[in-house]
């Protein structure tokens, strides 16, 4: 399991941003905060997470246009291995149980069925 990126509160914001949108400027990401500090924050953290390999950006006109430097499903996947560690055990056992016990959005039969394959081919697979 690779290491969780540790990111302050604002830089968690500011990296969800980019990954919900694809790509961000500084004045797009500083408009989708929920409570944005000064515009100059924004960049300052910009430029700290583009240091800490996070983050790149482009030259487009006269503004930089920021991307992520993982994938989102990279990064999708290294947050839930951290998630399943640090909450559920490290056990998917405890994970799919949270799921269906939750109170959220219920499963529907197709996505139970799903489920089903997925545990099967798992086990032809011997995972």
């Amino acid at each position: 399991m690779t290491k969780p990126k540790r990111f302050s509160k604002r830089e968690r914001e500011i990296m969800d941003i980019v990954y919900r949108q694809g790509q961000a400027t500084a004045g797009e990401i500083h408009e989708a905060m929920a409570a944005p500090p000064s515009y100059s924050a924004v960049r300052s953290t910009l430029a700290v997470l583009e240091e800490k390999g996070h983050l790149r950006h482009e030259h487009e006109g006269n503004r930089y246009v920021y991307h992520p430097v993982e994938s989102p499903e990279t990064a999708g996947m290294t947050a839930l291995e951290h998630l399943v560690d640090t909450f559920f055990e490290n056990s998917a056992t405890n994970v799919v149980a949270a799921l269906l016990e939750s109170k959220g959005p219920q499963l529907s039969a197709t996505e139970l069925d799903e489920l089903t394959q997925l545990i099967a081919k798992a086990r032809e697979e011997g995972r």
